[in-house]
């Protein structure tokens, strides 16, 4: 985070946590479970998928990324369904907590909420899952639903005073206090994770 290395990990998980607008205490309990048992390490005779995080006494490095709650619309990232920044970060915290009471909190590390960061990976295998839980799961009808109301909720919002079409277009400076911080869905190093 701005050029100073805050956290690393040796073996061990690196966490991509994406906070849906849907996600509660109990999907993220069910997540807690999930990542700390899953068996994706090999055991001492050199079985693959064997051991868990936990059976191994390995690290967990947890980066919290809206980005992953992408959907895009044309070849535009929108980012509607992401929990809003402030709601997202007392999620992500609950979620650090969690990780640290179920598990050895020395072994949990993290990045910065909201940081533009850079993530090196060294990933083994290499090895991606993509871990949802099971109320987290929606079928592509209800996807379509839950972005005809974002729709609605976006078309109802207090419009601002009509700008000229010149100013409209003219690009957003991050340092603009009346830029967006991404929350909206706009692309944002503000909001990077």
């Amino acid at each position: 985070v701005g050029g100073e290395q805050i956290s690393s990990i040796g073996r061990g998980l690196c966490v991509l946590l994406g906070i849906s607008l849907e996600d509660t205490q109990r999907e993220l309990e069910h997540m807690v479970r999930k990542i700390l048992n899953l068996r994706v390490f090999e055991d001492e005779s050199g079985k693959h998928w064997s051991k868990s995080v936990m059976d191994k006494q390995y690290e967990v490095l947890c980066v919290s990324q809206f980005t992953l709650q992408c959907i895009l619309k044309g070849n535009k990232p929108d980012y509607h369904m992401a929990m809003p920044t402030e709601q997202a970060e007392c999620f992500y915290n609950n979620f650090l907590e969690q990780l640290r009471k179920a598990y050895k909190p020395e072994l949990i590390k993290d990045g910065k909420f909201g940081a533009y960061m850079q993530v090196h990976i060294q990933n083994d295998g290499p090895v991606t899952i993509e871990l949802e839980s099971p109320a987290a799961t929606v079928d592509p009808k209800q996807l379509t639903k839950l972005e005809k109301q974002q729709q609605r909720k976006e078309k109802t919002r207090t419009k601002v005073p009509s700008e000229s079409s010149r100013e409209r277009n003219v690009p957003r400076n991050k340092d603009d206090p009346s830029a967006s911080s991404g929350a909206e869905g706009d692309v944002s190093s503000e909001r990077e994770p």
